[in-house]
């Protein structure tokens, strides 16, 4: 199933039910009939085998898509059981009206505990929906333990129970599940941070609502995706030279770590771009370009020495292996003093940690320690709130930030939007990824992409790399495994567009 690229805050999706309800006239409990259904459907074609469910559901309206979903189990012949959660008095309208029908179906309704879990092939979570602001505590956080715990398959219901829906932060503790059935519109937590862990794979349904209603809502966020970004790149004309694709100047590689250079001017290449010019530590100057010969590789010792290769360059990228000693201090300082594109990632974020400075034609890249240390924050601060961060960082250094992790942001003044790139894999969790990403997002500046672009179109393509080098398993990818995926990717996308 095709996701849509739209993402929304929990409280768009309710105006989005709201609006179905009121101006298309839609009745809730219709939706909420549609819902049950939908993530029915789901469970059946996600566990075919499965011949006994037991669905939690708490008070509210997701309990109430929890009790269509046990209603429609028991009519299939399943063995269904359903328990609830919370204080039942609460439940009113129309998951009242679906609690109603459970058990006029026959279905028995029982408090929860743990031990009615066993037994059971899946595990149906509706519980807590998108409302949750506040830590789950007591009963609700030793129920959510008791799911994760039972070693059952879980089919979450529009959200993992303990997930916040805005931010894809833990609160306090949140279910595991495999697969997840959101509804109405994607909730844009499922995709960054512990979102896409607690998720498991995202399904969508939207509940038959006409297609202009999203109109009425803009959304929050969106999803990266290969349709976006056909037309960045096109095919190149038959007289193109190398100047035509651009000079990519990487800056870095200090003592001991001359591999980030080499790393992000190989991408810079693999990315298309004419030119790559390294600048390095005259102490392996010559290792570098002995490995790559492609590279124009320099031993520069000063500032000085630096220049005259800016002023050979479209794009800079600054950071891989520079090191925060004098050496790497110099160089950046000579970088900034040019008034060329750049991308700035590593040890250059925590040069300019120290040094905070604007720039407009930049895109800065920061994991989420680096991000932390660029806006005086711990990195638990950033991870709660992602999107939050990767704005601030933007009004804070302008340009775009890419904000790195699982579930890549990309922000930007430039159009407000933030966008996520839900591809990539916990195997890309290994050294040398980041140079590979800044040399990449280099190599597509350089050829003629805009600042926003180039980091959109740079993250996706090295995160759908990095998905197609682990179809040999995950554990074990190195970053230079990319290097051939990230070719086929982008020369794809250049057919695609042609089509």
């Amino acid at each position: 199933m095709t996701l849509p690229e739209s993402l929304f805050t929990a409280s768009q999706v309710r105006d989005l039910d709201r609006l179905a309800i009121e101006q298309y006239g839609i009745p809730g409990a219709t939706l909420m009939e549609r819902a049950g259904a939908a993530a029915f459907q789901l469970l059946r074609a996600r566990w075919p085998r499965s011949r006994r469910v037991v669905v939690i559901c708490g008070p509210g309206n997701n309990g109430g898509d929890g009790y269509v979903v046990a209603r429609l189990a028991k009519s299939a012949g399943m063995t269904t059981r359903v328990l609830s959660m919370g204080d039942s008095g609460k439940t009113q309208g129309d998951a009242a009206s679906a609690r109603d029908s459970c058990q006029s179906a026959g279905i028995a309704i029982k408090d929860f505990t743990a031990d009615l879990l066993r037994g059971n092939d899946v595990i149906v979570d509706a519980m807590l929906g998108t409302g949750l602001e506040r830590g789950v505590e007591g009963e609700w956080r030793a129920a959510i333990e008791a799911v994760n715990q039972a070693g059952v398959p879980v089919l979450a219901v529009d959200l993992p129970s303990g997930l916040h829906a805005d931010s894809g932060r833990v609160m306090g503790v949140a279910v595991t599940a495999q697969s997840t059935m959101t509804f109405m519109g994607l909730k844009a937590g499922l995709f960054t941070g512990a979102g896409r862990e607690h998720g498991g794979e995202i399904f969508f349904n939207d509940l038959g609502v006409p297609p202009d209603i999203y109109g009425n809502v803009p959304p929050a966020a969106k999803r990266l995706t290969e349709k976006s970004l056909l037309g960045l790149l096109r095919a190149r004309p038959r007289d193109m030279h190398k100047g035509d694709a651009g000079r990519v100047l990487v800056i870095g590689g200090d003592r001991g770590m001359s591999g980030a250079a080499r790393l992000a001017g190989e991408a810079a290449y693999r990315a298309g771009a004419g030119l790559v010019l390294v600048a390095t530590h005259p102490d392996h100057a010559a290792q570098i370009g002995a490995a790559r010969p492609e590279l124009l590789v320099y031993g520069i010792a000063t500032a000085k020495e630096l220049r005259p290769l800016l002023a050979r360059a479209d794009v800079v990228a600054i950071g891989p292996g520079l090191g925060q000693e004098r050496w790497g201090h110099w160089l950046m300082g000579a970088a900034l003093e040019s008034s060329l594109p750049m991308v700035v990632d590593a040890d250059a974020l925590n040069i300019l940690a120290a040094d905070p400075q604007m720039h407009q034609d930049w895109i800065i890249t920061p994991h989420p320690g680096e991000a932390a240390r660029l806006l005086g924050m711990t990195t638990g601060e950033i991870q709660n709130d992602r999107f939050a961060a990767a704005r601030e960082l933007v009004a804070s250094f302008g340009g775009v930030c890419v904000l790195k992790g699982s579930g890549t942001l990309v922000a930007s003044l430039y159009d407000g939007m933030v966008t996520v790139c839900d591809r990539g894999n916990p195997g890309m969790a290994s050294g040398g990824m980041g140079d590979v990403l800044t040399g990449t997002i280099a190599g597509l500046r350089a050829q003629g992409l805009s600042t926003l672009d180039a980091a959109r179109l740079g993250v996706w393509v090295h995160a759908a790399a990095g998905d197609d080098a682990a179809q040999a398993g995950e554990a074990g990818t190195l970053a230079s495994d990319l290097f051939p995926f990230l070719r086929a990717r982008l020369n794809r996308l250049v057919r695609h567009a042609e089509r």
